[in-house]
C-alpha cells in the first residue's frame, strides 16, 4: 500500500495538482463567504460562524474530488499499467487503499488550508466574544468524513470504467445522490413513515448532525461503514479484472 500511496502522493504534490485543488477550494469558498453578495456571505449573515462554509463545502467537493479520482483506476487500465501492477507482489486491496489515502491527503490539505477563515473570523469578532470552536472543529470533521465518502465513490467509479470522463460524470451523479438525493426523495413524503429510513440512507442528515455540534457514534459509524463497503466493491471489481 505504501508504494502505491507514495507514487500517487508524489504525482499530486510534485505535479502541483494538490496545490491547484487547494487554491480552487479556497478561492471558491472565499468568494461566497466574503465577496459575493449572497445569503452565504458572513457580513450579510452578521454572525461569526463558518456555517456557510460547511454548507458550500460539500458542493465544491462533490465536483472537485471526482476530478481527482477519475483517473485513479481508469487511467491505469487505458495505459496498460494496471496489468503491470498485477504482476507485482501487491494485493488489490493495497492498490485501492494506496490510491484512496493519496486523495485523502489532498482532502486534508484543502481543509487545513481553509483554517485561514477561522483566523479571519477571529479578527472580526468583538473582544468580549469568542468563536464556538467546538462547532467549527466538529464541522471540519464532518466535512472530512463526507469528503472521504466522495473519495470512495470516485475510486469505485474509476474502477468501473476505462473512460475517465464517464468515471467523472458517474462519480458526480453518485455523490449528489448519496448526499442529497435521498434527502430530497424523503422530503416529498411519498412513503409515509419509511421516509425517515430513506433519509438516513443518505449522508446529508448524518452530516448535519456534525454541524449541530453533535458527535454521535451512529453518524460516525454510517460514514465508516459506507466508505468500507464502497472500497470493498472497488476491490472486488479490481480482482475481477485480473
Amino acid at each position: 500500500m505504501w508504494t502505491i500511496f507514495k507514487k500517487e502522493f508524489n504525482q499530486f504534490f510534485f505535479g502541483f495538482t494538490a496545490y491547484l485543488a487547494a487554491a480552487a477550494f479556497i478561492l471558491i469558498s472565499a468568494l461566497f463567504l466574503w465577496f459575493f453578495d449572497n445569503q452565504y456571505n458572513v457580513f450579510n449573515i452578521g454572525n461569526a460562524s463558518l456555517g456557510s462554509f460547511f454548507f458550500i463545502g460539500p458542493w465544491i467537493l462533490m465536483f472537485m474530488i471526482p476530478a481527482l479520482t477519475m483517473k485513479m483506476i481508469a487511467e491505469e487500465q487505458t495505459n496498460g499499467t494496471l496489468l503491470w501492477l498485477f504482476t507485482l507482489p501487491i494485493k488489490s486491496t493495497e492498490i485501492i487503499l494506496g490510491k484512496f489515502f493519496a486523495v485523502i491527503s489532498i482532502l486534508l490539505f484543502c481543509l487545513l488550508s481553509t483554517f485561514l477563515f477561522v483566523l479571519t473570523l477571529e479578527n472580526f469578532i468583538h473582544a468580549d466574544q469568542t468563536l464556538d470552536y467546538g462547532a467549527i472543529y466538529n464541522g471540519y470533521f464532518g466535512l472530512f468524513l463526507l469528503g472521504s465518502l466522495f473519495t470512495a465513490i470516485g475510486i469505485l467509479t474509476s474502477s468501473l470504467s476505462k473512460n475517465q470522463v464517464m468515471a467523472y460524470v458517474f462519480a458526480v451523479v453518485s455523490c449528489f445522490f448519496i448526499y442529497y438525493g435521498f434527502e430530497g426523495l424523503a422530503s416529498y413524503n411519498l412513503l409515509g413513515s419509511a421516509d425517515y429510513y430513506v433519509q438516513k440512507i443518505g449522508s446529508y442528515s448524518h452530516y448535519q448532525q456534525f454541524l449541530k455540534g453533535i458527535l454521535d457514534t451512529r453518524d460516525l459509524g454510517y460514514f465508516l461503514i459506507i466508505i468500507a463497503l464502497l472500497l470493498q466493491f472497488a476491490n472486488i471489481n479490481l480482482q475481477l479484472k485480473k
